[in-house]
């Protein structure tokens, strides 16, 4: 290992997935993970503990989201760079990614090599975005992946907290459980409930689950209990 390598925190759900990550990274000289993460939230308290130089962000995360969990990073630990994975090949996603503040974005599957490249890029101050042109037809152009973008800016609109509250209403928590996940009141989140539809003019819970998947905030394939 070099005297100071590039420091990485892998932010990822699957753990075999992670696991798999942390393997290929090992074998790079310069490069040492120094914490692994599960959940978005966790991403988020482990980077203000850490301080990585790196944080290899999933999208898909539970209780927060990488791309929320990456705009509060950057907000907070502007030292600290993102660099985003995900499994899908969409424009929308770059596009946000890049609005966020992420210095990069990465498909899954990529090589090892490209995945060390990428972090070595970054650290250098660089960008490092990464797609993969689909020769199907249906992977070009997923349905709904027009509206999705539209969805995901606006979702913009959105504070953390009321990012935070949503998704994990679209998870289906119930409000005790959204209480305790962000330490706050059963009042409190109820209230952030009822702002959330009247904001979005939207006025059951089904109905803020669809804009959550539309907004990018959780993912159509997620499953999810309606309450």
């Amino acid at each position: 290992m070099t005297l100071n390598p590039i420091t990485v925190l892998l932010a990822e759900d699957h753990q075999i997935v992670r696991e798999g990550f942390r393997s290929l990274l090992q074998h790079e000289p310069d490069i040492q993970v120094v914490g692994e993460a599960q959940t978005g939230r966790q991403a988020v308290q482990l980077t203000r503990k850490i301080r990585p130089a790196i944080v290899v962000m999933d999208i898909a995360m539970p209780l927060l989201n990488g791309l929320e969990a990456t705009r509060q990073i950057r907000r907070a630990f502007p030292e600290t760079k993102v660099l985003i994975l995900s499994a899908h090949s969409d424009e929308a996603y770059m596009t946000q990614v890049a609005d966020l503040g992420a210095s990069g974005f990465l498909l899954k599957h990529a090589s090892s090599q490209d995945l060390a490249t990428a972090i070595r890029e970054i650290q250098k101050g660089n960008t490092y975005f990464r797609q993969e042109r689909s020769h199907n037809p249906q992977a070009r152009s997923r349905p709904g992946a027009a509206r999705q973008g539209a969805a995901k800016r606006s979702g913009n609109a959105l504070s953390s907290r009321e990012t935070e509250v949503l998704q994990l209403i679209a998870e289906g928590k119930p409000n005790k459980q959204v209480a305790a996940e962000l330490g706050v009141s059963f009042k409190t989140v109820d209230k952030h409930r009822q702002h959330l539809m009247s904001k979005l003019n939207i006025h059951d819970v089904s109905g803020l689950t669809r804009y959550a998947i539309k907004a990018g905030i959780i993912e159509a394939d997620v499953e999810v209990t309606i309450i």
